[in-house]
């Protein structure tokens, strides 16, 4: 069993980081510092972490920096006795990466890269590095069948091919220099703090305005939903018992497809917020658009091997899991705002006018 002092968390800012250190700090008896080391692109917001930060006091440091600056990565190692690092940071929207994949290469690959530099640095005083990635390394299944850990990677879009070479990248330093690893593959997460450009968010928040929902194609592309803190308890799971250089698949043993997601999305902002003006119910709204470029038809994850080896299991189901997210949103409009009208904002509007 590992036990850990000082922990980098790269991406802490955004959405399942954010989650990971509010989980660390108040459902693990983890007793030391969090060092949360984050650009603040626009799928950061330090506000998702105010309460922390007011609450753990110096036991929570926050960074603005970048991991595609490998001094500053080196001196925060350094500074702050790092003997653990948890790597979340990442561009992360397979749409993003068909119309800016340079970002995606330098932050994915580039800055994956310098941490694995810097944490060999450390030597001996580096007791794990965690990487965090994605079952859409693995390409798209057909209609039967499961990723696991020994399905072999096949990446279609320019961020799944960005993923599987950082994944790489972690098991060459294991393999070559000893660096002490972990690697989680999971699948598609939702919950609280997620920005508005995924899915279930997106469909929530333009659902209670009466706004269209977009769906590509005719909505059966499949998707395994994994609520966010039954991930991170399986991250903290692998980080303290998995042996190193080894991987597991995290999954929700939750398969919908998004129309099924869009639907049932519909019905709870029907019955939890207040009718649209025209008194129409959510799902009118639907709105089929041109499919996505390179788009999966299904991912779907394996995960017996993490529930075997540790007992670990999901607390949520698609019934609870989505009813508390959804009322999550509703719940926190200032967080909502804060999001819709900084970075992220910008960055739609610049980026996809590109798409003409």
């Amino acid at each position: 069993m590992r036990t850990f002092r000082n922990l980098l968390v790269t991406g802490g800012a955004g959405f399942i980081g954010s989650n990971f250190i509010r989980h660390v700090f108040e459902k693990t008896d983890f007793a030391g510092r969090i060092v949360n080391y984050d650009a603040l692109t626009y799928a950061g917001n330090a506000e998702s972490l105010a309460d922390v930060a007011a609450t753990f006091g110096g036991r929570y440091v926050f960074l603005h920096a970048d991991i595609r600056d490998a001094a500053a990565v080196r001196e925060a190692l350094d500074r702050y006795e790092i003997d653990a690092i948890v790597h979340f940071a990442a561009e992360s929207h397979v749409d993003r990466s068909i119309v800016a994949p340079d970002d995606f290469v330098q932050t994915n690959i580039v800055g994956t890269f310098n941490l694995l530099q810097a944490a060999r640095e450390r030597g001996a005083a580096l007791s794990l590095f965690h990487h965090v990635s994605t079952d859409e390394v693995f390409g798209s299944l057909g209609p039967t069948g499961f990723f696991s850990e020994t399905t072999p990677y096949a990446p279609h879009s320019p961020y799944s091919a960005s993923k599987a070479s950082s994944d790489h990248l972690v098991r060459a330093f294991h393999d070559t220099y000893g660096l002490p690893v972990t690697i989680t593959n999971c699948s598609n997460n939702y919950g609280p703090f997620q920005v508005p450009e995924k899915l279930i968010p997106l469909m929530v928040l333009n659902a209670l305005e009466g706004r269209p929902l977009p769906v590509y194609g005719e909505g059966l592309n499949v998707r395994d939903w994994l609520h966010v803190e039954d991930h991170c308890t399986a991250i903290w799971t692998v980080m303290a018992r998995a042996e190193s250089g080894s991987t597991y698949c995290v999954g929700g043993r939750n398969e919908r497809t998004n129309i099924d997601v869009v639907t049932r999305i519909c019905a709870l902002v029907d019955r939890l917020a207040p009718p649209l003006p025209s008194g129409a119910p959510r799902e009118s709204l639907i709105t089929h658009v041109a499919d996505r470029l390179g788009h999966d038809r299904r991912y779907a994850i394996d995960c017996s091997k993490l529930e075997g080896d540790f007992g670990w299991t999901q607390a949520y189901t698609a019934e609870n899991g989505f009813e508390q997210t959804v009322r999550w949103y509703l719940e926190n409009p200032k967080w909502v705002d804060s999001v819709r009208t900084g970075d992220y904002r910008r960055w739609i509007e610049r980026n996809y006018a590109k798409r003409g």
